[in-house]
């Protein structure tokens, strides 16, 4: 298959550009291989699911990872920080009006960034101690995606990132997690309904188009992720029971089919690359709950790997006509897969 097959036309007003005004408010665009698709809203999920069932969560947290600054010569400086290498480096996009040189020095707020050199696409910045986590907590902003086109405003600091949100590291936000509340948890775990956490720091790269037309020639971004021996085991026991392993978003399938690369799900704690595209052969996930994504995107593809290319292409054409919000802010999909994983 090639990226143009993963196009589909998008009205500009169907960009969600603010959260429902509760979390559990958004709609849920239900796809099964049985019944054909389904309207439903967000708070009818836990209906959706069956005894044994396992939810698995991504519980990274998004950091403050937007900066803005300036150089010494003036010129205004806008700086993504993708990754912290150390307490005081980090890897980072710039935008400026010209790239910084290597050895120059970006200032924000009373600290100074010195610009160490390039990595890829990326640049490699370093500063003086506290670090990187105490400048992003004085003057950091969070990094709303690009298709959000205003500033970060207050309540995004809460409602760009899950209720369970606890190890630091991400630049975007594991969206299809955004949609549950306290109180939605507390009704899953009263229906018994199992649930396991992984780690995956999403970057900055999951919003990049596919540049080339043939997918065996595009290189995945890295990601850092970890799973637990303890979510091994509940994967295993849930199979044991007949109860499906239900992935809440894309990072949590790249997660679980990373760590079982071999065939087998173990634990894993390290960078990913894993780019799946139809054809894949999943090896842990049995269903997926996911926003809506980008066209020609990477998680597009994933998706009509998990569900059918052809089931997943008419679901958004559907999503359109009845007028979902589409993206971080927008609302989501339940996915059961193919009837293979039935």
């Amino acid at each position: 298959m090639r990226t143009s097959d993963f196009s589909y036309d998008l009205p500009r007003e169907l960009i969600a550009q603010y959260p429902a005004q509760r979390r559990t408010g958004s709609r849920l665009l239900v796809v099964d291989q049985d019944r054909g698709l389904s309207n439903r809203q967000f708070g009818d999920f836990p209906l959706l699911l069956r005894e044994n069932d396992l939810l698995v969560f991504n519980d990274t947290r998004v950091m403050a990872a937007r900066l803005y600054g300036h150089k010494e010569t003036g010129g205004k400086v806008e700086i993504l920080l993708e990754r912290l290498l150390q307490e005081n480096r980090a890897l980072a996009q710039i935008r400026a009006s010209k790239s910084p040189k290597a050895g120059s020095r970006i200032l924000v707020g009373d600290a100074g960034l010195v610009v160490e050199g390039r990595e890829g696409d990326m640049f490699i910045l370093s500063t003086e101690p506290p670090g990187f986590m105490s400048l992003m907590s004085s003057h950091g902003h969070m990094p709303l995606p690009p298709y959000i086109q205003r500033d970060d405003e207050s309540f995004d600091e809460s409602r760009y990132q899950t209720v369970y949100a606890e190890k630091e590291g991400s630049v975007a936000a594991p969206t299809a997690g955004l949609h549950f509340d306290e109180s939605l948890l507390s009704e899953l775990a009263q229906r018994g309904i199992g649930t396991a956490r992984v780690t995956l720091h999403v970057g900055a790269g999951t919003f990049q188009p596919v540049r080339v037309e043939n997918l065996e020639d595009h290189l995945m971004h890295a990601e850092w992720l970890q799973v637990s021996q303890a979510v091994c085991d509940k994967v295993a026991e849930t199979k044991e029971q007949g109860g499906r392993v239900i992935a809440v978003g894309t990072t949590s399938v790249r997660s679980l089919e990373s760590a079982a690369a071999d065939g087998v799900l173990q634990p894993y704690e390290g960078d990913t690359r894993l780019f799946i595209t139809p054809g894949y052969e999943f090896k842990v996930v049995d269903a997926l709950l996911t926003n809506f994504h980008l066209p020609e995107s990477t998680l597009l593809m994933l998706v009509c790997a998990f569900a059918g290319y052809e089931e997943v292409m008419a679901a958004y054409r559907h999503a359109v006509i009845h007028k979902y919000r589409f993206f971080s802010y927008g609302d989501a999909m339940f996915l059961s897969g193919t009837s293979s994983r039935l």
